[in-house]
């Protein structure tokens, strides 16, 4: 029996996908559920597994855009698995290519003439070679008996804008659809939205010392980092109460505005940038956001981010800082009308109480849509992140760590 497999719908509003890559060959034999190729759509790479066992034809080329429901290969599901000894029986009765007894050839060479002139420069032609640098060794000289001569000299010399002979190789790749649709996405941002940006800077010291008395006992009660996403997240979510316009979205000619904090968080995944969401965030406790950060970094590090699970949040949080961005003006994820950008933490001087003292400081910018959040609320909302980072007992643990952090 033949199977048609065809390429299922991997979410709402998507109607193609892109074939990235195959992970069998043709006329492999395949077992029922084996990932059989990894398809891109426009917001997440996906595994196609094989719907059952059998011999496989492609019908299909890696690069190629399939429209959901068409047909991208055939199982012959009648085809006996081969045995091993079978196929390493194959594998030995392969024909070599036969190796026949050829006579050698001698290959005359001629042979040049070797004089004290070869390879030497003339002496108008050394000064130019000693003025540029350039080893007379390289060249190979077009005078008498091989003399180097001045123009030899200076045709070896390169002209402005010209070659040097270092490598000047070029290759191009085809970007997948994920990434193209990451790029129409960002140039509409850019386009569509009255995109600004408000910058502060945030003393680390207070969670610096927190994560310092408790990140162990942390980690091996809840099996999970203490890291700073989680402080981040409910400053985050405290701000967004504070300001609901952050919350908000545009929608034709209405504002639409949530009761609830979906933040995203921008990941690396081997295919790119991914921005999983976070659900109803402001019900989970530190150990539940470091738990869901994890799970989420994890499936989009191994392809296995779904593209439910990135979609929808109505705020994103950015962490350039990982790869030590010191300072950023993160673009908006649409529809959303704000991110905040995390960057890298820096000892730097600062004034404490009249006395100059050092302390780790991250620099934070808040992009946001001008068409519904207006400059007061903008920084307001930067503040009251500021404010809840650097005093995170009082304003986001109610006065106790232990209970907040479940220890």
């Amino acid at each position: 029996m033949i199977l048609e497999m065809k390429v299922p719908s991997p979410g709402e509003s998507i109607t193609e996908v892109e074939i990235a890559e195959w992970l069998v060959s043709d006329g492999d034999y395949v077992e029922k559920d084996q990932a059989i190729a990894e398809v891109d759509s426009d917001k997440a790479t996906l595994e196609l597994p094989a719907e059952e066992s059998g011999t496989i034809t492609l019908k299909a080329e890696e690069g190629d855009a399939v429209a959901v429901g068409e047909v991208v290969c055939l199982i012959d599901t009648s085809a006996e698995k081969p045995t091993e000894s079978a196929s390493k029986a194959e594998a030995k009765n392969v024909e070599e290519p036969a190796v026949r007894d050829t006579p050698e050839k001698e290959v005359k060479k001629e042979e040049l003439k070797e004089t004290y002139a070869k390879g030497v420069p003339s002496p108008a032609a050394r000064k130019i070679l000693d003025e540029k640098g350039i080893d007379p060794g390289s060249l190979i000289g077009s005078g008498k008996d091989g003399r180097i001569t001045k123009e030899d000299a200076v045709k070896s010399v390169p002209s402005m804008g010209s070659p040097t002979g270092g490598k000047r190789g070029e290759h191009r790749t085809k970007l997948s659809m994920l990434r193209r649709k990451v790029a129409e996405r960002l140039v509409a941002a850019k386009n569509e939205t009255a995109m600004l940006t408000t910058f502060n800077e945030v003393d680390m010291s207070a969670i610096f010392s927190l994560r310092k008395e408790y990140k162990e006992i942390f980690k091996d009660k809840h099996d999970v980092s203490l890291g700073f996403m989680s402080f981040f997240t409910k400053a985050v979510i405290r701000a967004l109460q504070m300001f609901p316009s952050v919350n908000s979205m545009i929608d034709g000619k209405e504002m639409l505005s949530f009761d609830f904090c979906d933040i995203s968080i921008a990941v690396s995944g081997p295919k790119g940038l991914m921005v999983p969401v976070i659900r109803n965030a402001e019900n989970l406790t530190f150990r539940g956001i470091e738990a869901e950060v994890k799970r989420l970094a994890l499936r989009a590090r191994d392809g296995q981010i779904t593209v439910d699970e990135m979609t929808g949040g109505t705020f994103t949080i950015s962490n350039g800082g990982v790869f030590g961005s010191m300072l950023s003006t993160p673009i908006i994820n649409p529809p959303q009308s704000g991110i905040l950008g995390m960057h890298n933490i820096v000892e730097r001087p600062v004034v404490k109480e009249g006395s100059i003292v050092i302390a780790p400081i991250m620099y934070v910018a808040l992009s946001y849509d001008h068409r519904i959040i207006d400059g007061k609320e903008s920084v307001g909302f930067l503040v009251a992140v500021k404010e809840a980072l650097e005093n995170p007992v009082e304003l986001l643990m109610e006065g106790s760590p232990k209970k907040s952090l479940e220890l």
